[in-house]
């Protein structure tokens, strides 16, 4: 029995077992198995792919870190304990400078993006320097805002509602300027060395975490601006 399957296996200079074939074919790829990585002949799957999948996987998280924050908003924004209320502290031509500028910001992000496609390196810094100016603008906006209300003893120790208030604001002001000292890093590699391909995967991670932010910034808004002051 033993020498009648011998006769049938294929033969192997090296006198090994042959490897099992893959009649399902479920690594990628036509071709045989790798035994290096366990996968097809097709490999893992390239690193934009597996770069851009992560950093969704951060944007879905970092909404949900902001969904928490708009629900603790929304259930503290009567608990004001005799202090001022969302009417008292909206401003709304701050707020419309703010939203102006940051909602901007994403246009000239955009331009920006446009410009990295076609290699063009000139227009791509001015569309990158605007949207600095313009991110900044939001942060000395919001600052101004923040200052005016600790001065008017309005600050986060207040009341809840105002705890709730600068929580939720705050973080995502901080989250702007993270997104500029980022922005002022790739245009520093951008000028050093061109648009290499993991440096056009940076800002390709960068202009989505910036467009989010302008997303979210419409909720923050809605729910802390004009929720508050409807309250």
């Amino acid at each position: 029995m033993s020498g009648t399957i011998a006769a049938f296996a294929p033969n192997r200079s090296d006198g090994r077992a042959p490897p099992h074939p893959d009649p399902y074919r479920l690594g990628r790829g036509s071709g045989g198995e790798d035994e290096s990585t366990g996968h097809g002949s097709g490999g893992p799957s390239p690193k934009p792919i597996v770069v851009g999948f992560g950093f969704w996987i951060f944007i879905l998280a970092d909404v949900i870190t902001f969904a928490t924050l708009f629900a603790a908003f929304a259930t503290l924004r009567e608990a004001t304990a005799g202090g001022p209320s969302g009417a008292d502290i909206l401003d709304r031509g701050a707020l419309a400078l703010e939203t102006a500028c940051l909602l901007l910001s994403s246009f000239t992000c955009g331009l920006a993006t446009v410009a990295m496609r076609v290699r063009n390196r000139f227009w791509f810094q001015i569309a990158m320097l605007a949207t600095a100016v313009l991110g900044a603008a939001f942060l000395a906006l919001e600052a101004r805002e923040f200052l005016g209300l600790v001065a008017r003893g309005a600050g986060p120790t207040r009341s809840a509602f105002l705890s709730a208030f600068f929580t939720l604001v705050g973080c995502h002001g901080l989250h702007v300027t993270v997104g500029l000292l980022w922005l002022l890093t790739m245009m520093a590699q951008v000028a050093a060395k061109d648009f290499r391909d993991d440096i056009v995967r940076r800002t390709s991670c960068w202009s989505l975490f910036w467009h989010a932010l302008g997303i979210i910034w419409v909720g923050v808004f809605t729910v802390a601006y004009l929720m508050g002051a409807g309250a």
